[in-house]
C-alpha cells in the first residue's frame, strides 16, 4: 500500500525522472498493458528493466507508488498546451489527446482510482502531480483566448475545466462508450464554447 507520507516523492512530475527512471516507468506502463495491474508486480518491472529489486523501492516504495508514476510519465504530453492559435483548435486537441490517453492506459486509470479509494497519499499525489497540472493547463489555454480576444476574462471559471476530460472519462469507464472525435467536436462546439463564448455577441 501506498505510504501515508505527506510528502512522498515517488510520483513526481515527470521533469524530476532521470532517463533511467524513465525508462523504469516505460517499461512499468508495458508491463501493465500486457498483464493488468493485479498480475504485475515490482519483481517483475525490474527483471525486465534489469534493474535491481532495492533501487526500484528506494524510489517507488510501492506497487501503488510505481503505477502512478508510470501513468503520469505515460500522459505527460497531455500535459502541454498545444498552442493551435485558437481556442477551438486547443480545446479539441486536448480533447483527442485525452482520448489517445484512454485508449492507451484506460487499465492503468482503473487500477489508480481503485488504489485512490484506499489510499489518502496516493489521492493527494494524484491531485498534486495529475490533476494540478492538467488544471495549470486549462487555465494556460483559456488565459491565451482572452488574450486574444476570443472570451472574456469573467467566463474562466474553475468549475468548468473539468468538463472535457471528465466527460470523456465517463464515457470511456464508466459508461463503456469510448469517446470518437465526434464526441469531442459536439462536446467543444455545442458545450463549451457556447458557454465561454456567451457575453460576445
Amino acid at each position: 500500500m501506498f505510504s501515508d507520507s505527506p510528502n512522498n516523492p515517488s510520483a513526481s512530475p515527470p521533469e524530476c525522472w532521470t532517463a533511467r527512471e524513465a525508462e523504469l516507468l516505460a517499461v512499468t506502463l508495458r508491463l501493465l498493458q500486457t498483464h493488468g495491474y493485479d498480475r504485475l508486480t515490482v519483481e517483475a518491472v525490474a527483471s525486465e528493466a534489469k534493474a535491481s529489486k532495492a533501487t526500484m523501492y528506494r524510489r517507488w516504495p510501492s506497487k501503488a507508488d510505481l503505477v502512478l508514476a508510470a501513468f503520469i510519465h505515460g500522459t505527460k504530453e497531455s500535459a502541454v498546451a498545444p498552442r493551435t492559435g485558437s481556442l477551438r483548435g486547443d480545446l479539441l486537441a486536448i480533447g483527442a489527446s485525452v482520448c489517445q490517453s484512454l485508449r492507451e492506459h484506460t487499465s492503468t486509470m482503473r487500477a489508480v482510482l481503485n488504489e485512490m479509494s484506499h489510499s489518502s497519499a496516493l489521492s493527494a499525489a494524484m491531485q498534486d502531480n495529475f490533476v494540478h497540472h492538467r488544471n495549470v493547463l486549462m487555465n494556460e489555454v483559456l488565459c491565451e483566448a482572452v488574450e486574444r480576444g476570443e472570451i472574456d476574462a469573467g467566463v474562466i471559471n474553475p468549475e468548468i475545466w473539468d468538463t472535457l476530460p471528465g466527460y470523456l472519462v465517463f464515457r470511456s469507464m464508466v459508461a463503456d462508450r469510448p469517446p470518437t472525435e465526434e464526441t469531442v467536436s459536439m462536446l467543444v462546439d455545442e458545450v463549451l464554447l457556447p458557454s465561454l463564448q456567451r457575453t460576445r455577441s
